[in-house]
Order: structure tokens, then C-alpha cells, then sequence
């Protein structure tokens, strides 16, 4: 298990500065800090709450004036400029819920991800339709919320069919300490920018996948068998198409553990971008490591690489020849928020 970097709210960023231009540790790379107290360790509710200056909460509960998740949302009107606080209570929601485009800056605030959760059964061979949590809107947070689709394992034998937990397709979109469940496709990180902090996502055969530009902080990342097919599964697949396509998953300091083999990602398109860094990979991680099965183009262009990763599945003597190992002055641009341009929109954020 690896050291965890301390988590500093925005504004201790220029404390930490002043410590970093006096350590020896390579520019843009955060050291441990020994100022931040182990409560600066967690981004919780109350501080993203302080940090958003929401002027309105909307509560959601069985004895509340919203009774689902969904209603509160329709609540926020169209076209909305200050941020809006909709309040989950303990407890399963059940229901698809949509955050549609034009409805932005709403703050969806759980009480933890193992106390409140969002439960719908969808299987479509349509990842946006099969979706439980849609979010197409910009600037919306989300913190303490378990995202599941309770399909059943066993409701389709087609591997085409899909079962998302959650479809992010807006711009500036970050979820703290959240959880996301699926029996088979998982996290459809399509379009924008996002930041995932402290988040458990299990699942099997491309269970993160999309075209979005994320970075994924101290991630929990479980591998389940998927009975449909004989195919190891891959944990990412990122759709760059373009070498100026500023998009790509970046997993930095977080685990990689579960059942059977399954490949740290698959090429999808030409210029497929997945960064794992600081990682602990355990002997799930197939030797070779990246797939290209399914695809058909060169793989000339894409970037799946690995940097300072440890346990028994980082071992990349047996890798595929196309992937990359990273160097220090290769990896250190995908080492902060600066690879979604964090400092500009996050509230609170691993520096």
C-alpha cells in the first residue's frame, strides 16, 4: 500500500508552494506536507458546502418536501447561475436522475457513499440510455453519493448490452468520495473535464470509459469476472481520436485489485490517452498489461503508459511493445489538476 499525498483545500495551495520551492522534489510534484493536520486530509461535505456559497438547499427524503432525487433537480431553473445544494438523505433514491445541460452549478451532497446511494435497473445496448446518474450540465459537484446499476448480472448474454452507473458528459465536473457499481459497464466518462477524488468504481470489460479529459486521485478501482464472454476485461478506454484532443484519463496514486486478469486499458481510437502513476497494481494486471483487441488501426499514436507504479502487477517486462513506460519529465505534466485545469474550477482539490 502506498503513501497517500495530504489533501489540501485551494487555500493552502500557496503554503504548500512556499514548502515545495525549498524541497528538492521535481517541479510540479507535490511532496508530503508536514503542515497540513491529518483533519486538511479530507475533503468533506461541510467544506465544499463553505467553498460553494450555495444560497439554496433543496432536501431529498422519504419525509421531505422533494421525495426523489429527480424532482429536486426539475426543481433548479433552466439556465441557473448560483449554486444550488441538493441534499440526499441517508438512504437508498431509486430512479434514473438526469442533471440536463441547462441546469448548472448544482451540488449534489450525500452523506457519505456508504449511506447514500442512487439505485436504478437499466440494460440498453445505449450507454447514455442505460445510464442510472446523468450528468450533461457544467459545474456541478458531487460529494458522499454511491452510483449503482442494479441490473442484473445475468439479464443479457449480448456483450453489446450496457449498464451504466454514470454517463458524465458536462464540463467541470468533479465527485468526491463517491462509489460507482455495476454488473458490466461502469463509468461513462464521456466529454469534459472532470475530477474524481477518493472514489471506488468496480467493474469488468471497459468499465471507464469515453472520450472526457479526467484525472482520478487516489482511486479504488476492483475488477469483477464478466461471465458474457471469454475476453479479459480492460479497466479504461479512452476515445482520443487527435493528436490537438486535449482529452485522457490520468490515475494517479490510487489501487488496482480483484478477481481473475484484466488489462490496465484497450485502444479505442488512434490517439487513445490512459496514464496510470504512483499506482498499486495487483496481480490482476494481465503481464501484458494493454489490449488492442477489437481495434483495427495502427497504434503508433496512442499513449498508454505507466510511471512509478508498484506490486506485483507492475512489472512490465512482458508488456505490449507499444505501450510507454514514463520517465520523471515525461510523466510530471499528468502529476497535478493542471492536466484538467483545476486550479481554475475546483473547490477543494489534492494539489
Amino acid at each position: 500500500m502506498m503513501a497517500r499525498p495530504c489533501l489540501l483545500p485551494f487555500f493552502l495551495v500557496a503554503v504548500v508552494a512556499a514548502v515545495l520551492s525549498l524541497s528538492s522534489a521535481p517541479s510540479g510534484v507535490l511532496a508530503k506536507s508536514k503542515l497540513a493536520k491529518k483533519s486538511d486530509d479530507i475533503v468533506n461535505g461541510p467544506l465544499l458546502t463553505e467553498k460553494l456559497k450555495a444560497k439554496r438547499t433543496l432536501i431529498v427524503g422519504p419525509d421531505e418536501e422533494f421525495k426523489t432525487v429527480q424532482s429536486a433537480v426539475d426543481a433548479v431553473p433552466a439556465g441557473n447561475t448560483e449554486w444550488v445544494i441538493v441534499h440526499l438523505r441517508s438512504g437508498v433514491h431509486k430512479g434514473k436522475v438526469v442533471i440536463p445541460k441547462d441546469k448548472p452549478f448544482i451540488f449534489v451532497r450525500g452523506n457519505g457513499k456508504g449511506r447514500t446511494s442512487i439505485s436504478h435497473e437499466s440494460a440498453s445496448a445505449d450507454n447514455a440510455e442505460s445510464a442510472a446518474f446523468s450528468v450533461n450540465a457544467d459545474n456541478v459537484i458531487v460529494f458522499g453519493v454511491s452510483f449503482r446499476n442494479s441490473a442484473r448480472a445475468g439479464l443479457v448474454n449480448n456483450p453489446e448490452i450496457r449498464s451504466v452507473a454514470a454517463m458524465v458528459a458536462g464540463d467541470k465536473v468533479a465527485f468526491y468520495h463517491c462509489a460507482f457499481y455495476s454488473p458490466h459497464h461502469t463509468l461513462f466518462d464521456s466529454t469534459g473535464r472532470h475530477y474524481y477524488e477518493s472514489c471506488y468504481i468496480q467493474g469488468n470489460i471497459d468499465f471507464i470509459f469515453g472520450g472526457g479529459q479526467s484525472m482520478f486521485q487516489c482511486p479504488e478501482i476492483f475488477v469483477k469476472p464478466d461471465r458474457r464472454t471469454e475476453i479479459k476485461g480492460s479497466i479504461a478506454a479512452q476515445d482520443r481520436k487527435q493528436e490537438d484532443d486535449t482529452s485522457g484519463f490520468v490515475f494517479l496514486k490510487g489501487k488496482v485489485y480483484g478477481v481473475g486478469e484484466v488489462y490496465l486499458g484497450r485502444v479505442s481510437a488512434p490517439e487513445s490517452r490512459v496514464i496510470f502513476s504512483d499506482t498499486y497494481l495487483s496481480k490482476t494486471i494481465n503481464p501484458a498489461g494493454w489490449t488492442s483487441i477489437g481495434y483495427t488501426g495502427s497504434t503508433e499514436n496512442v499513449m498508454l503508459a505507466e510511471f512509478n507504479c508498484t506490486g506485483p502487477g507492475s512489472d512490465t517486462a512482458d508488456r505490449v511493445p507499444w505501450s510507454r513506460r514514463f520517465t520523471m519529465n515525461e510523466a510530471v505534466k499528468y502529476l497535478t489538476i493542471d492536466f484538467i485545469n483545476g486550479k481554475e474550477w475546483l473547490p477543494a482539490y489534492y494539489y
